[in-house]
């Protein structure tokens, strides 16, 4: 049955990373952890960019729109308004996934 839902390397991968021989909860244990790991990592990228900047993005973006953000338009700071903002965007989502899983 496993065969026809995943490979045989991938389930043997599944079933020791997970420590879980059932392929529904070794499944269930990979998505959860790999939803806590790109959250971990959104947030961290999050935390860089607060530091950097010394505020929290609601700040910042206000800042910007209002023409308070020194070299606005240069691009390492247009780069990392843009960048901030889809960290901010997945850890949104990442959040909410992580909080549906039963």
């Amino acid at each position: 049955m496993t065969e026809s839902i995943v490979s045989k390397p991938l389930y043997k991968i599944l079933t020791e990373l997970t420590g879980e021989e059932r392929l529904d909860l070794a499944l269930y244990l990979a998505i959860k952890d790999l939803v806590r790991l790109r959250l971990q990592e959104a947030e961290q990228q999050i935390r860089g960019f607060e530091q950097r900047y010394g505020m929290a993005f609601e700040k910042f973006q206000q800042d910007w729109e209002t023409d308070q953000i020194a070299d606005k338009y240069s691009f390492a700071t247009e780069k990392d308004f843009w960048e901030w903002e889809a960290a901010q965007t997945d850890c949104a989502r990442l959040r909410e996934i992580f909080d549906s899983l039963p």
